[in-house]
């Protein structure tokens, strides 16, 4: 590939490339001139194309740098030159080091949630300010959203952007990602800015959750669900999530354009007051520290990868400070916990039954009944201490292998406690107390 990149297009010098598509090269190169890095975007000619096709081709790219040299934002990347010298053309923009934000849509590499929402809030005001100057994107995804050294979005990539109808002009066709499209936008309705909007719900429920709302085997089947079923309750990934950012994917998303935000601006007046509400986001762990806990705790041993980014998942982060109360005597349970540090006592009729330590379970009772289970002891926090929390119902949800290994660890649990109580029983009937405290608390 480095063979056939050219050294030079016009006064730049190529440096590497940087990505390549159907239609276009992207390439790092040095504008000596003005002693800057700048990306460079060379259209590519297709051989194999006809005629109409190759128009197409080169009224978007002519398109893209129109739509470029109308456009001055600190959060829309910056075009430097347009050129086209006999078949060469190519768009000079502003060169963005930090990547796409495609790479932090994968679970073990997740954005902390309130940066995801500043992302999301800094994209907003973006494509509002295009959208006041007459341009619609329609093709809003997170590999078209670039990071910048210094945590700046940048949004790119106008190549199918539209003027809107005021601006007197048209791009024909179906175009944008499928995965990303609004269902009015696969009828190949006239986009409007809730196109924009939809495709930026997406991108924020992939930022969430490390997953597309709409799995397919293909682009029919995914458009086919895209058109008529309800995409992967956001919930049912991330238990976790505050009501009002839900709230806000499932309302950016909604099929019907009528539902959705009928302006940028209240999308993010939306996010802006969940700020507020994100305050203990701000010291979240990555999603990659959360997995490294895990793989620590002796909880987890024998959990393959791909089984702890299951619980992961569905799993609830919580802190809580000495001497807090996390489970009562008597109450009904639907959960239960996992210590990941820190140290809690067990009381049951005010008796002190025991302190359990990092990778250590209690409330586990609520799963294995299979009904509604009291609580046989109180839980309170010795310590300042971190939990992860995991509904009956979302245990129920993971894969089988992964429930089977918590139906192991629960059974050796189980036997543990019995053992040492056994033991107990039997010192007690001597008159002697057990010399050694349980491995682990009674069945809560």
């Amino acid at each position: 590939m480095n063979m056939d990149r050219p050294q030079r297009l016009g006064k730049y010098a190529l440096l590497s490339e940087l990505g390549r598509g159907a239609t276009a090269v992207v390439y790092l190169a040095e504008d000596t001139f003005n002693n800057r890095k700048v990306a460079i975007k060379l259209q590519v000619k297709d051989e194999s194309a006809g005629p109409e096709e190759a128009r197409r081709f080169e009224k978007l790219f002519l398109n893209e740098a129109a739509m470029f040299g109308k456009l001055s934002h600190p959060n829309i990347v910056a075009v430097y030159d347009a050129v086209v010298e006999g078949e060469q053309q190519y768009i000079v923009m502003e060169w963005v080091g930090g990547g796409s934000l495609k790479k932090f849509c994968t679970e073990t590499n997740l954005l902390p949630v309130r940066q995801a929402v500043l992302v999301i809030f800094k994209a907003c005001r973006a494509l509002d300010y295009a959208f006041q100057n007459g341009v619609i994107h329609r093709d809003i995804k997170a590999a078209n959203i670039l990071l910048s050294d210094r945590d700046e979005i940048k949004i790119s990539d106008f190549g199918t952007a539209q003027i809107s109808q005021a601006m007197h002009t048209q791009i024909d066709g179906f175009v944008g990602s499928p995965a990303y499209m609004a269902p009015e936008q696969i009828n190949e309705e006239p986009p409007s800015v809730q196109t924009d909007i939809y495709s930026l719900g997406v991108t924020f429920y992939e930022l969430l959750t490390g997953r597309l709302p709409y799995q397919g085997t293909n682009t029919v089947s995914m458009i086919n669900k895209i058109l008529n079923e309800d995409p992967t309750p956001i919930r049912s990934i991330r238990p976790d999530l505050p009501e009002p950012i839900v709230k806000i994917v499932e309302k950016a998303m909604a099929k019907d354009p009528a539902k959705r935000y009928q302006a940028w601006y209240d999308m993010a007046s939306d996010l802006a007051d969940t700020f507020p509400q994100l305050e203990k986001y701000s010291f979240e762990i990555s999603s990659v520290e959360k997995f490294n806990a895990l793989r620590k705790l002796e909880f987890f041993k024998d959990f393959r990868d791909a089984e702890l980014w299951e619980v992961l998942r569905g799993a609830m982060w919580e802190n809580h400070a000495r001497e807090e109360s996390l489970l009562l005597e008597g109450d009904v349970g639907h959960a239960f916990f996992i210590i990941v540090t820190g140290q809690v006592k067990v009381m049951k009729d005010g008796q002190l039954l025991n302190v359990l330590r990092d990778g250590d379970c209690f409330g586990e009772m609520a799963y294995l009944s299979g009904d509604k289970a009291r609580r046989s002891a109180t839980i309170s926090a010795v310590s300042e201490v971190q939990l992860i929390k995991i509904q009956d119902v979302q245990l129920e949800h993971l894969s089988e292998a992964c429930q089977l290994r918590f139906n192991r660890v629960f059974l050796r649990t189980l036997i543990e406690r019995l053992t040492w109580t056994s033991d107990a029983l039997a010192q007690q009937a001597e008159n002697r107390s057990p010399t050694h405290p349980p491995p682990n608390e009674p069945l809560t």
